[in-house]
């Protein structure tokens, strides 16, 4: 996995980084938003691709 490829995900709720992911930027050009489990907030929530 090159580093370039690499993404944090980030609680919306919270603002905290809990999860690190990857995607391809030539195909995939918008922000990822996924329903993920926070465990700061005990719930689930929408985790949004934050800045590097």
């Amino acid at each position: 996995m090159s580093q370039d490829r690499l993404i944090k995900l980030q609680c919306g709720k919270c603002k905290r980084i809990n999860y690190w992911t990857s995607k391809n930027k030539k195909l995939v050009t918008r922000k990822i938003e996924l329903k993920k489990f926070c465990n700061w907030c005990r719930a689930s929530t929408v985790h949004k691709e934050a800045k590097k």
